[in-house]
């Protein structure tokens, strides 16, 4: 039996005030293991209120470092640790938020060679990745693991959550047996999201961690809650198990993990150094080199309107990368033509659709118009 001191009896007061947690549900907490994957916006608050509640084995997984753009939405971290590696930021701030708890560091990405080795010691796995295919990873290694996997997913003002959790109900795959096409679904760090919504979502998963270590209250298995932060609106979706799933079904076909970056056609993580390949990119000074030479070559900015109010280049023609296959007429495929967004993710796609069209004298501005403000113009802002 895990036993309380009497300082974490204080500490933990407050809970043990609660009839349905008390002394039993807090021995319980401070006997459980989480591992959270990720730990930017979601990650923050999940680890941050599992690390107060007392849980007492929180794994964090993660490879890359804090970014001044974090902070707006990122609060595990700060000012101070710009640049420190995340896991070892967030390490840091939960230990000194509780130091009775133990905490490990895994500054690596989470792929299908290690997966299946970090997460057998836990019994709860969160998902707080931004990508597909660490999505379809984390669902599959739960299921072979027989673990709960507690979902959450954000965009500019909604968010998603649920517990996918294949003994008891549904898994993710049951939901999405497949991923959207490739660039179908934009990311937060080409879309965009409102700085306190992870915070709502991640609360709500660190709420069914604890449900699910204290076995009380009606989990999210066998549902979805759909938040809208515009018009604070909570509605549920009913989920099912997919009897063809082809993880958890009993015809499952699929028994050990995958590349699920080439299942997902998407990098596990966002590149903002956006990349098309070599023969097709074109670096910020290069670029500044040409531009000094006639004739011009058209330059196509594919991000949104509300974007050119940040940074823009001169004489740049704008056709946002959602309209672009409509609005090809427009451009004049035997001129030379450079194409860039804000990291180089976007407008990589957009030189795909160009060069399937017949596009052949066209560059993809490798890093976008932030490697233009680092390398070339440093009165640009980077955002």
């Amino acid at each position: 039996m895990t036993e309380l001191s009497h300082a974490e009896i204080l500490r933990y007061s407050r809970h043990l005030l609660i009839p349905e947690v008390g002394l039993e549900g807090q021995r319980k907490i401070k006997a459980a293991s989480v591992l959270v994957i990720g730990t930017g916006g979601l990650g923050s608050p999940v680890s941050l209120y599992l690390a107060a509640a007392g849980v007492g084995r929180i794994g964090l997984v993660d490879y890359d470092t804090v970014d001044e753009s974090n902070l707006q939405r990122q609060i595990v971290h700060g000012t101070a640790t710009l640049g420190k590696l995340k896991v070892e930021s967030a390490k840091s701030r939960l230990l000194d938020l509780n130091p009775g708890i133990q905490v490990e560091a895994y500054n690596q990405p989470f792929t299908s060679a290690n997966a299946l080795s970090i997460a057998a010691d836990y019994d709860i796995i969160i998902d707080g990745t931004d990508n597909f295919p660490t999505r379809y990873l984390s669902n599959d290694v739960a299921v072979f693991l027989g673990k709960p996997n507690v979902y959450g997913s954000i965009f500019r003002f909604d968010g998603q959550a649920s517990v996918f959790y294949a003994k008891e109900g549904p898994c993710y795959r049951c939901l999405f047996p497949e991923p959207p096409p490739p660039g179908m679904v934009p990311s937060c760090a080409e879309g965009g999201v409102l700085g306190i919504l992870p915070g709502t979502i991640g609360t709500i998963q660190a709420t069914e961690a604890l449900k699910l270590i204290l076995g009380i209250g009606d989990s999210l298995i066998g549902r979805l809650l759909l938040y809208n932060a515009l018009d604070m609106s909570f509605d549920f979706v009913t989920l099912k198990k997919n009897p063809k799933c082809r993880v958890c079904g009993p015809n499952a076909d699929i028994k050990e993990l995958i590349d699920y970056e080439e299942f997902c056609g998407v990098p596990g993580h966002d590149h903002e150094n956006g990349s098309a390949g070599a023969e097709w990119d074109i670096d910020a000074p290069t670029l500044a080199s040409r531009l000094k030479e006639s004739p011009l070559p058209v330059l196509l900015d594919v991000r949104e309107p509300h974007e050119l109010a940040i940074s823009a280049l001169p004489g740049a023609i704008n056709i946002p990368l959602g309209t672009l296959a409509a609005r090809l007429s427009e451009l004049d495929s035997a001129k030379e033509m450079v194409v860039f967004c804000k990291g180089g993710t976007r407008s990589a796609r957009a030189l795909e659709l160009l060069v399937s069209a017949g596009f052949r004298r066209v560059k993809n501005l490798q890093g976008g118009i932030n490697a233009w403000a680092r390398e070339v113009n440093p009165d640009l802002p980077l955002y």
